[in-house]
């Protein structure tokens, strides 16, 4: 479905839950409230050697474990004692980014694991639990790395809104935990056709919205299933509205309500147009079939 493969400064004296260690200078201030881009006073030379990780705000919400997807507002310095300067920020873009817990980096794995949504986190990450010697562009390799993390939602392994299945010209999809997709062997319609299956008592989503979702994808020719998040169970997070998605994904998925199954058929013209997607086995013309549950918006 991709269109492309406490509102005051805090001393960081907290104690480190997952590595009983403090980031314990008291110049070294974080200010913003949660969900409001931070301010970061660095003080004077090089950080703390090791993995500092401290608590500022604790959530009530669920908690993180490995496999789950946080949907997250971060920002990531480069601490080095001079500039410290900015290289990352979700806030700055004006959107939350999704990030899977247990394919971090390790030190922001370490972080976020057992923490709380409605959690802001701090870490100082040495490169040997960071990028190590194969940074992106604008770290160096042996940069250490400061990271102040909002963790808005955590959607775990599994995640489903377990509502009824349906049918949309012919295509069936289950209803249960794991909607199933059945294509059947006539010619598919030639126009872009979507269905609520079950509507979800959530808000309705809006463009730009950060979307969590479950979902396979079919193409309705070969009857074959070419992506599917049930496999792993791992939920994944899109942006609609954009241009991130294919055209029929912005269409069926535009004003439903979190909690909804839906159920689309897309021509050509709303999926991959005449290029198709070669990786995906993809080709050019075809019709794709998609069944997708809104877990959440952000």
């Amino acid at each position: 479905m991709l269109r492309r493969a406490v509102p005051l400064l805090l001393s960081l004296a907290l104690l480190a839950a997952c590595t009983g260690e403090r980031i314990a200078d008291p110049e070294l201030k974080v200010g913003g409230a949660f969900g409001v881009r931070p301010t970061v006073v660095f003080p004077q030379g090089r950080p703390p050697a090791g993995l500092r990780i401290d608590q500022l705000a604790a959530g009530a919400g669920a908690s993180l474990r490995a496999d789950d997807l946080a949907i997250v507002h971060y920002t990531a310095h480069v601490w080095d004692g001079r500039e410290n300067r900015l290289v990352d920020s979700s806030f700055t873009r004006g959107a939350p980014v999704a990030f899977p817990v247990g394919r971090l980096l390790p030190g922001l794995d370490k972080a976020l694991r057992g923490r709380r949504a409605g959690s802001r986190v701090i870490a100082a990450i040495p490169p040997g639990e960071g990028f190590g010697a194969n940074p992106p562009r604008g770290v160096g390799p042996g940069d250490e790395l400061f990271y102040v993390i909002d963790i808005l939602g955590a959607h775990p392994k599994g995640a489903s809104v377990k509502a009824r299945g349906g049918s949309l010209a012919g295509v069936r999809a289950g209803g249960g935990a794991r909607p199933r997709l059945s294509v059947p062997r006539s010619a598919p319609p030639e126009r872009f056709v979507a269905k609520v299956l079950s509507k979800g008592s959530g808000p309705r989503t809006r463009t730009g919205q950060l979307l969590v979702t479950q979902h396979e994808g079919a193409v309705w020719e070969r009857r074959r299933v070419f992506d599917t998040t049930w496999s792993t169970g791992l939920p994944k997070a899109f942006t609609i509205g954009d241009g991130s998605v294919i055209k029929g994904w912005d269409r069926a998925l535009t004003g439903v309500p979190v909690g909804s199954r839906v159920l689309m058929i897309v021509p050509p013209a709303y999926g991959y147009g005449p290029s198709g997607q070669p990786a995906f086995g993809i080709g050019a013309g075809d019709t794709l079939v998609f069944v997708v549950d809104v877990l959440a918006a952000y």
